[in-house]
């Protein structure tokens, strides 16, 4: 394996010069510059930023745990986070879940063995898995993102969810919906529940009683979000408008009432929590309610950050405002079918 030297020796620079133009820790002429990134390329050298941080005192390696990376939302967060990460000098070391929270202690585990300064977390349960183990052992610098509230007592960063379920359901009840399903997350979480309870209280606040067969648990995952659409579609009478409470969610639906020859939004309006690429790729274009995930991202990493530099005072909880993008899969209600002479003749 390469060393340091190695690439000093290769490019006819000193290590130092070989450290400042990887680091950007003093200014190299851009001729040394490229010198010493042809070396680098040629040997095939790795930096060791353990070793590295060890060497000064100080680890420049982070930790990123998030439930699932296929999810769209946490594939942003985790480039928006690496990059912030990069920019100020840190290397991530990413995890996955899996929506496990026996996982994420293992997982916790591996960073500090990594050596890692600090670590931003998706949790992935209930405020009751946090009370011990790795969590609770105060070895690491821990910030909360996504499924995090108070109770954690950490710095914690989350969306505004019980406003996002509010925009998204008033917008479907100003169009004329009444009977209003929902499919919702993993009931055992935080988000989830916040959804949930944005959902209930904007019905009451239009004088609707809550319905509890008209939500389903889609578990924040693409089947099992098909499964509630199709078993929400089968009810008599159908909902005329569905809400789903995230993206992977909303792909499964749309595909159950795809496979029941359901039209969006003739037949069925829909409206989700979080944008992503594909949304506006649709057919129809999806309304959703977008998360800030890049301003969130910054600040999980400046929470961390603060922490490493040795901030102390209690922890703080930040919360996101969502906002509402209208586009074409929310419409007026179908009008009730009439059953004439003829449709009740056959």
């Amino acid at each position: 394996m390469a060393r340091m030297k190695d690439v000093a020796r290769a490019a006819g620079v000193s290590i130092y010069t070989v450290s400042a133009a990887l680091s950007g820790s003093a200014p190299v002429s851009p001729e040394l510059r490229a010198r010493v990134k042809q070396a680098v390329e040629a040997l095939g050298y790795e930096r060791n930023s353990v070793a590295r941080g060890l060497r000064q005192g100080r680890s420049s390696l982070i930790g990123l745990i998030v439930s699932d990376v296929t999810n769209p939302f946490f594939t942003e967060l985790v480039d928006r986070i690496e990059t912030e990460a990069r920019q100020s000098g840190y290397s991530v070391l990413l995890g996955i879940s899996g929506h496990d929270v026996a996982r994420e202690s293992e997982l916790l585990r591996l960073m500090r063995s990594h050596q890692a300064a600090g670590t931003i977390l998706g949790p992935a349960g209930a405020a009751a898995d946090y009370r011990s183990g790795e969590w609770a052992s105060g070895r690491m610098k821990l910030v909360a993102i996504d499924n995090a509230f108070p109770a954690l007592g950490i710095d914690s960063i989350a969306l505004d969810n019980r406003r996002a379920a509010a925009l998204a359901v008033s917008h479907l009840l100003e169009l004329g919906h009444r009977r209003i399903a929902m499919v919702g997350g993993l009931p055992h979480q935080h988000v989830a529940r916040e959804r949930l309870k944005g959902y209930r209280a904007t019905l009451r606040q239009q004088g609707l009683s809550f319905v509890p067969a008209l939500v389903e648990s889609g578990n924040f995952r693409l089947d099992d979000g098909y499964a509630a659409g199709r078993m929400l579609m089968g009810l008599d009478p159908p909902p005329t408008a569905l809400f789903v409470a995230n993206n992977l969610m909303l792909i499964g639906v749309m595909r159950a009432l795809g496979e029941l020859g359901l039209r969006v939004p003739r037949d069925v309006s829909v409206c989700s929590v979080d944008d992503f690429p594909w949304a506006a790729a649709f057919q129809p274009t999806l309304t959703v309610v977008q998360q800030p995930i890049a301003a969130m991202a910054g600040a999980a990493f400046r929470a961390l950050s603060a922490r490493l530099e040795g901030e102390a005072g209690a922890p703080s909880h930040q919360l996101f405002a969502p906002q509402l993008l209208v586009r074409r899969s929310c419409a007026a209600p179908p009008a009730p079918k009439r059953r004439g002479r003829r449709a009740a003749a056959s």
